[in-house]
């Protein structure tokens, strides 16, 4: 699991209902700004339109690497990249706890 900390980037999946407020291609994320955290899996985001708006969204579900994808939009996740270096991170640390 990512921790979820004010200022992080995350990817915003649209509701349909998102669809007059945040013009993007179906299926598509826009690019959101971690505002406020909840919990682990609860944020308020900052969310950027295609066209560089930005709208706020609360108490979005943040979609943990190691759960479930809910399907339908209104939800956001961690983007590859971050997913990438929490698995490198956490390999060095089993590795230093390995050697101590």
């Amino acid at each position: 699991m990512i921790k979820p900390t004010v200022g992080r980037i995350v990817h915003y999946y649209p509701s349909k209902t998102d669809d007059a407020i945040f013009p993007c291609r179906p299926g598509e994320p826009l690019a959101a700004i971690i505002s406020y955290v909840r919990s682990d899996t609860c944020v308020n985001l900052c969310v950027i339109d295609a066209n560089g708006n930005h709208r706020s969204k609360r108490e979005v579900l943040l979609v943990q690497p190691d759960s479930e994808n809910p399907g339908s939009g209104g939800y956001c996740t961690w983007m590859p990249y971050q997913v990438g270096q929490a698995a490198k991170l956490e390999v060095l640390e089993r590795k230093l706890a390995a050697s101590a």
